[in-house]
This record gives C-alpha cells, structure tokens and sequence, in this order.
C-alpha cells in the first residue's frame, strides 16, 4: 500500500469485491452480477463526443524501434495493461506518446490522458481527480460523478465495459495511484510510464516494459536532429564524449543540442568541457551511471540573460502545471515589461520552456525542480514570497473581470491589490469569459490551495468566491465542494463574517445537490446566524431564501411557501429589484406546484416586468420566468397562452446555451400537445427532452421518459 494513498487500496478492493459478490451501487449507476457476468441497470453511456486527448508525439522523437516492436508485440497477445519503467529523462513519456499515435485508430471510442504527476515536485495527482476528469471526457455529466472514490470506481468500470479505449497515465508515482485508473473492457489498453517498477500491478495482468538509454548511434542521432546533421559530423569524437556525458538520456541530450543550436559559433569540444565537472549536477534526480541532468538544465540556465535567468527562476513558483502570457507579465517589473516576448524566445530557444498551445507554457518536471532549487538559493525569501503573491493577485484580478461579465449583478466583498497585475486577459463576451474560466480551471484550483497555505487567508477567500460563475454553468459539484470549503476556513481564518455566511450558504446548496440535505440545512442554518451577527440584512434574506428552497426541494411544501412570504415582504423594503424578481419567481413555481395557479400568475407578471429591465445583465432568470407563466397557465388550462410562453422559453434558453432549462420548456411543450389531444407533437416534444436530460443527467429523466412510455413513444436504446 502506498503511503501516500492509505485510503485507495481499500477503497477499490471494496468496489472490486462488490463487483464479484453482488451489488454496486453508486449515485449513477447500479449493476448486479448474474451467471458470472455484470447486468447494468442504469448505465451513463453517452458517446456523442469522442475523447481525442493524445498529447503530440515529440519533434525530436528518435529511435526506440526495439521498444516499438515490443509493445506492438504485447499488445497483439492480448495484454491489455503496460508499464513503461525506467529514470527520469530516459524518454518514457515520448516513447508513450509516439506508439499511442500508431496505433490510436484501432481505439474506435477515443484515447484519454492523464499526467499522475508521480514526480513533478508537487502532490502527486489524486485518482478522484483523474476519474473525474475521465469520466467527464466520457461525456458522464458532472453532476452525475459521484465523490467518493469506491462509486467512482464502480462508475469508470461500468461507462468502459464494452469500450475500445487507448488510455495513457504518465508519470505514475505507484500501483495504487493506477489501479482506479484501469478500464474495465477487454478492447482497452491502458498505458502506464513511470520511474519506478509497478510490479503491484503485475497481479492485474500488467506487462513491465524497461526503458534503456539510447544507444550511441541513436543518441548521436538526436543530437544531429537537434543541432544539425553537418554540425555534428565535424566533430565526431567531442559527440561520443557528450553522448557518453549525457548518458544517452533523450532530455538531456536534447538540451544539449538546445544549446548548440542557440549559439551556432558555439563548438560541441566547448560544451563538452563545460559539463565535465558533476559537482553541481543533478545527482539526486534520475542519476545513471553517476551522471545527471542537472549538468545539461545548468548550462543552459546559466547561458541566459540574467533577465531571462530570473524569469526561469521566478515562474518556477507558479502553483499549477501551465502558465499564459498574461501571467508571466504579472511576475515581471514595470520596468521590465517590453522585454517579456524576447525573454519567453530565449526560453523556448534554450528548450527551458516547451510551448504547449499558442501564448501557453509550461517547465519539464524537471526543470521546473531545478529552476525552484536555484530560486530558493538565489533569491531572498521575500522576493519570492512577492512574486508568488503577484502570481495569486494575478488569478484573482483575471477571475473577477471574467466574474463581472458573467454576473454582473453579484454581491463581492472588496479586495486591495498588493500589486495589480499589469496585464489581463481580453474578454468580449459571455462566452469568452466562460471558456476563460474553463482552460484556467486547474490553476484557478492550484492558486486557491496556494494562497490558503502561504497563510493569504483574505485572498484565499476571494478565490473561493470568485469561481461561482464557473460552477454556475459547469456544474461540478466535486470541485464546487472543495472550493467552497476551503473557503468556509479561510473566511474564519480571515475573521470576517460576511465572507463566513457566504461559503456556509453556497455549501448548503453543494451539499443539497449531492444528497446530503442535513448537511445542507445546517449550513444554510449557519449562514443566517452569520449573516445577522455581521449585520448584513440583504445577506440575511438572501440565506433565508435558500432555506425555503431547500424546503421545496425537500418535499416541505407549506413551510417552505410561509418562509417565501416572510422574505417577499422583506425584499420589498429593500433597493435590490433584481432579488424581488426572483423571489417572485420561486415563489410562484412553488405555488403552481401546490396547485394554485391563479395566486402565481399576479407574481409572475411582476417578476417579468422586473426582468425586462434587465436583460442586459441577467437574461436567464428573464427566460426562466416564461417558464413559471407556462406552468401557471397550463395548470389554469389557458394552452394557448401556455404554448407561447413555453416556445418562446425555448427559443431564448438554447440562445442562452442552457440546456437543462431549454428540456424543461420542451416539456411543457409536450404536455400542452397532450392536452390538445396532440400526440404525435407531444411524443416528439417529450423525446427532444429526454435526450437533453439524458445527456445531462437531469433528475427530471424519468418523470418525462414515463410519460412518453404511456404514449408509447419511447425509443428502443
């Protein structure tokens, strides 16, 4: 068992035990096991999107046809799982990536990635965060993702059961980290590169696969790719020696030959004497035969512009894998910020950077250690600390502009920069500024933990608060409960009480929609005592409304309708008209809901004037109103005036690009048809919402699918 994972083996020994002896059931998906083999009840299996997620095979891959062989070798004798081992630098990932390309057509459902980060310097990656990404690259809606490790594992085994998938995990740091990972079909292959021996996963059929250095012809090879064919050739004896140096690991040859291409007057004699001292190498990392890469990282560093040297030193410090360019701006002097683009050229010439997408960077595990190990003997504590706040400041700033497009219309606590980034991303739109939330995802996550434990406990906080807008529309519940946690401890660590009630509100809804409704009101308990004791009545109310819908959604009726009253009342006393619509809004769908249509409409109507002006700055809710008329008047019997508001429903939420909202006025299409006596148009109505809820993994699935079974009209699967 690994130590750093104490929780994985029995959790997916549990999952494994379930799948042979009878049941698993998770959130998603139920299956039980019959004469041997597994019957799926409630499969997630939607393929609409095919996962493409192979990374591009290396320019300077050279070599390895041996290895090659061999794994199209295992592979043609069924072996479904391969461990690429071997020292860091010896090229297992390029190796991986290359054989992958080959043979990634006969994996007609896709090819999913994954970097474990088993030894990048940082926490190796959680299999939770791996199942959940992969899950969701296979089209699994977030909400339907269980949290819990073992459900996960059970939903992976059952979505890849009969799939044909190319799976790569690079960088693994143990058995226990790859096994949840393994595909449960018989035509997937999984591929495994790390530093150590996975013999734990021998017993799953695993085939260890060594990767060697390159032999001399194929290293000197290389390096001709890297610094050109006539260059080398003048100087054969000098290539033998730095070929021998460099102990034919790929990485380091590659920035070897980095180097001479940089420098073209430069002699490979020179460079040879330049690494023939290994005091300052890289002895700890990856060493073979007594050589190590620090020497080749070092040359290159110390070939650099001290502007360029700082640069490489300071990005080091960057909580997540990637960086923009915008970012690295925010790390760099006033002074200094016409220099940015040549110094990033100088990097990327000197192979230090890779450039993974347009304006997009990022360090080899590597580097990145060696670069962080100089900075920490270079550079004064409290240069660094500055510098890792101008990075944290820099999330913040670009998240609250794109939080300002996406809802302009929230409530923020007030954040003093210590330095205000000097460049931020260009947002035109809406849709810019979600899809900007969505490629920062994973380092708007890392800088949230940064921040918490560098003890920025303000900053933290806001980096919480500002990721709303993302969970608005992706609906991750999994990250969402992480953030808002960690939220929750750094508003107390903070001390204020504001930014306290707030996290316990947004985690009373989190927990709500993951099934923990004790959970969820006792949070929501919590944030109106919070709230009152900081004396934020807005705050206050606003808590109070999410009660009542937790009542609602909970099957509480009645209470929940008194609690709507005592806060329509309280809204109306206060300057806040957007709030007034919405409170009108739920409380009108409440009331449709128990029956009383008629008492809903007067309310609606206030809601809809309300939202007319402002369309600008909250077109959903304006949508969502058309809804709750639908309802009202399908429940008075008025089709007519139910049809219209439910098309035009329809036709703003697919502009909007809110599916769940569009089903649900496809729906009320459907029942407005059935009602005329319209059955084609109802079955045809009820099966656009089905596979809109379907595909989302909307509870309303069954209700809708039900009533297109009593039209007969359900289509075979």
């Amino acid at each position: 068992m690994d130590p750093r994972y104490p929780e994985i083996e029995h959790e997916v020994l549990h999952a494994t035990v379930n799948d042979l002896s009878g049941t698993v059931v998770g959130p998603n998906v139920q299956a039980r096991v019959i004469h041997g083999g597994v019957h799926v009840t409630n499969p997630v299996d939607n393929r609409s999107v095919i996962p493409r997620q192979l990374p591009v095979p290396s320019v300077h891959f050279t070599g390895r046809a041996a290895e090659m062989a061999e794994l199209d070798r295992v592979l043609n004798h069924g072996v479904n799982v391969v461990v690429l081992c071997g020292p860091g630098g010896v090229g297992k990932s390029a190796l991986a990536r290359q054989w992958a390309h080959t043979i990634r057509r006969r994996f007609v459902d896709g090819q999913i990635h994954a970097d474990l980060r088993g030894f990048s310097g940082d926490m190796p990656l959680d299999p939770r965060a791996a199942l959940t990404a992969f899950l969701r690259s296979l089209n699994v809606p977030s909400q339907r993702i269980p949290v819990e490790l073992a459900e996960q594992v059970a939903l992976y085994r059952t979505v890849t059961a009969n799939r044909s998938l190319l799976v790569l995990l690079d960088d693994a740091l143990s058995a226990a980290q790859v096994r949840p990972l393994v595909p449960a079909s018989a035509s997937a292959v999984l591929v495994v590169t790390s530093r150590r021996r996975l013999t734990g996963l021998i017993p799953d059929g695993a085939q260890l696969i060594d990767v060697h250095p390159l032999p001399s012809t194929t290293a000197v090879e290389l390096l001709e790719h890297t610094a050109g064919r006539e260059r080398i050739a003048q100087e054969s004896g000098p290539t033998e020696e730095l070929v021998r140096i460099c102990g034919g690991l790929p990485l380091a040859l590659v920035i070897a030959g980095g180097r001479l291409a940089g420098r073209p007057r430069l002699t490979v004699r020179r460079v040879v004497s330049e690494l023939a001292d290994e005091a300052q190498r890289l002895t700890r990392l990856s060493a073979v035969e007594g050589l190590s890469i620090r020497a080749m990282i070092e040359v290159s560093y110390q070939a650099l512009t001290p502007h360029a040297a700082t640069l490489f030193r300071r990005l080091a410090l960057h909580p997540g894998r990637e960086f923009c360019a915008e970012l690295i701006a925010a790390t760099t002097a006033p002074a200094d910020q016409n220099r940015v683009p040549s110094l990033v050229d100088e990097l990327l010439e000197a192979s230090l950077w890779e450039e993974i997408a347009e304006e997009r960077f990022r360090y080899h595990d590597l580097l990145r250690l060696y670069a962080r190990e100089v900075s920490e003997h270079h550079d004064p504590e409290m240069e660094r600390r500055a510098v890792q706040l101008a990075m944290l400041e820099f999330y913040f700033a670009a998240a609250h502009q794109a939080d300002i497009v996406v809802t302009p219309y929230r409530r923020r606590l007030p954040y003093v920069f210590q330095r205000p980034p000097a460049l931020l991303p260009t947002l035109a739109d809406r849709a810019d500024a979600l899809a900007w939330f969505q490629r920062e995802r994973s380092n708007l996550l890392d800088a949230g933990r940064a921040a918490f434990q560098l003890g920025y406990h303000e900053l933290a906080w806001h980096l919480s608060d500002v990721m709303w807008p993302l969970f608005l529309y992706a609906k991750d519940y999994m990250d969402r409960l992480e953030v808002d946690e960690r939220g929750l401890h750094a508003a107390r660590a903070w001390g204020n009480l504001r930014a306290e009630a707030n996290m316990l509100k947004r985690l009373s809804r989190v927990h709500s929609k993951l099934g923990n409704q004790d959970a969820a009101e006792q949070h929501n308990l919590a944030a109106i005592d919070r709230y009152r004791e900081a004396g934020d009545v807005l705050g206050t109310v606003d808590a109070e409304e999410g009660l009542a819908t937790l009542y609602a959604d909970t099957g509480r009726e009645h209470q929940a309708a008194r609690l709507f009253e005592r806060v329509l009342l309280v809204r109306r006393t206060l300057p806040d008209p957007r709030s007034i619509g919405l409170t009108c809004l739920n409380v009108a769908m409440l009331l449709t809901r128990m029956g009383q249509p008629a008492t809903a409409l007067p309310l609606l109507a206030e809601a809809e004037e309300i939202f007319l002006r402002l369309t600008d700055i909250d077109p959903y809710n304006g949508a969502r109103v058309l809804l709750g008329v639908a309802g009202a008047e399908l429940g008075l019997g008025n089709l007519e005036a139910a049809n219209r508001a439910a098309d035009e429903a329809a036709r703003r939420m697919a502009q909007l690009g809110s599916a769940n909202e569009r089903a649900e006025a496809l729906d009320l299409l459907g029942l407005v048809a059935e009602r005329r006596g319209d059955e084609e148009e109802a079955r045809r109505r009820y099966r656009e919402a089905v596979a809109v809820f379907d595909a989302i993994g909307s509870p309303r699935l069954a209700e809708v699918r039900g009533r297109l079974d009593m039209l007969g009209g359900t289509v075979t699967e």
